[in-house]
């Protein structure tokens, strides 16, 4: 982890601070909580670890852990689950430069591509999205079954 990324990081924890405290503030708060799958361009333990503190550090975004190349993130603000998974392919390009130009299909991976985020969030495609919405369950891309035991 950079230096740079180090302070970028930071201003990402002060900008969502301060947006998530001003929408708290408001009679009607403008939250829609979403669970996005996102694919993993990085790989290395030290990478993953740092990936995952970061968006767990981030306010509006928590970490819920890894699976067969992906990670699960609930996102307080999850309008657009597309700007969701561009925001956490910018984080990770600026934690790890090195993958830009490696494309898993998720919304602002990848070379030229034009979804980019301008703070935490970013946009998506018909392959990736919601596997849960506020309302439930979402078939908006390949997310596993869920099964419920009763």
């Amino acid at each position: 982890m950079s230096i740079k990324y180090f302070f970028w990081l930071i201003g990402q924890v002060i900008v969502g601070g301060v947006t998530i405290a001003v929408d708290m503030l408001r009679p009607s708060p403008n939250v829609k909580p979403v669970v996005v799958h996102y694919p993993l361009r990085i790989t290395s333990e030290r990478d993953l670890a740092a990936f995952s503190t970061s968006v767990t550090m981030t306010p509006g975004t928590l970490s819920l852990g890894f699976h067969d190349g992906f990670l699960d993130v609930h996102a307080v603000y999850g309008q657009d689950p597309n700007e969701v998974l561009a925001g956490l392919a910018e984080m990770e390009e600026r934690l790890n430069p090195s993958v830009r130009d490696i494309d898993r299909g998720a919304p602002g991976q990848g070379p030229g591509n034009p979804l980019r985020s301008t703070l935490i969030a970013g946009r998506s495609d018909d392959n990736y999205g919601p596997t849960e919405t506020f309302d439930g369950p979402s078939k908006a891309f390949g997310e596993r079954e869920r099964k419920t035991d009763v």
